[in-house]
């Protein structure tokens, strides 16, 4: 991964696709395969908007894979 620029409330990064996957792994773990007590305290966000950016992340692979075809 590589900042490309960081502010307050919005960066830029450029990140690979091995590590978007492991992103997505980690989001769809954490929404999907475990049960997290106090989920929004924990993590940060509602599940709601884990879920949310689980399926932009998903959505970004399959954009990725389709321009690699």
């Amino acid at each position: 991964m590589e900042i490309i620029d960081a502010a307050v409330e919005r960066s830029q990064i450029e990140i690979s696709r091995e590590e978007l996957l492991i992103v997505n792994a980690a989001l769809n773990e954490v929404c999907n395969g475990i049960e997290v007590f106090e989920f929004e305290t924990r993590i940060g966000a509602d599940r709601e908007r884990v879920a949310a950016l689980l399926k932009t992340v998903g959505s970004l692979l399959d954009k990725m894979d389709a321009s690699h075809t």
